[in-house]
């Protein structure tokens, strides 16, 4: 009698799109032949809404609940938009996949503006990003910046709710949320230089699992990865 492999535990946030992120992570590895489970996490970033991402630590705040119940073997892998993680990781822990990355591009989303340049000097923008934020100051020095934390759906609202003229979003998530009509303006690099791995979805993992290392390089984008 052939014994069932156990299910791979995938930590991921609660957010819509981080369980979307999970969930096409989850498709991947069920193809390659995978059972799988997806466990939900709030992390400190989730938790506290109101504090400036900056003062909280950065984001890091997104992944450490993540990458706990990594070590502690509560989970065998955790999935990450890539533009969250720290430049350094635990020990024992590395990223050994990731998707196809979408569209890096961040996006401007206002229901009143068509673009960046019809922004008037004044207008308020939504973002919780020092770098989104010190970039768009310098292509338009006359706009109002405030913080705006939540996950996509809250920031939207509050954009609807006309707190802000406008709100700045990766343009990714946003596409797969199924929320691409709202993107007034997809900004070029030039204007708003992307975070690290913006766009692209990674699989984190202990070190040292040969079975998983090999499913994470099935499912895994080479050229995304390099």
């Amino acid at each position: 009698m052939m014994t069932r492999r156990r299910a791979i535990r995938i930590a991921t946030r609660r957010s819509a799109l981080a369980l979307w992120q999970a969930g096409e992570v989850a498709r991947a590895l069920e193809g390659a032949g995978a059972a799988t489970e997806v466990l939900g996490m709030a992390t400190q970033g989730d938790r506290d809404k109101a504090a400036p991402l900056h003062s909280l630590g950065g984001k890091g705040v997104f992944v450490k609940e993540l990458e706990t119940a990594l070590l502690e073997g509560r989970a065998d892998v955790a999935v990450h938009s890539m533009k969250d993680l720290p430049a350094v990781l635990p020990p024992g822990l590395s990223v050994r996949g990731m998707l196809a990355r979408a569209d890096p591009r961040d996006a401007l989303v206002s229901g009143r503006y068509g673009s960046l340049a019809e922004l008037p000097a004044g207008a308020r923008l939504g973002s919780s990003s020092l770098r989104r934020r010190y970039q768009l100051l310098a292509a338009r020095p006359g706009l109002a910046f405030h913080d705006l934390r939540g996950n996509v759906e809250t920031r939207l609202a509050r954009l609807d709710a006309g707190d802000f003229d406008g709100i700045i979003l990766a343009a990714a998530g946003l596409t797969r949320l199924g929320l691409a009509a709202r993107i007034a303006e997809r900004l070029p690099p030039s204007v708003c230089l992307p975070a690290a791995g913006q766009g692209a979805i990674g699989v984190e993992a202990r070190e040292g699992d040969a079975r998983l290392t090999d499913l994470l390089e099935a499912i895994s984008h080479p050229p995304t990865m390099r």
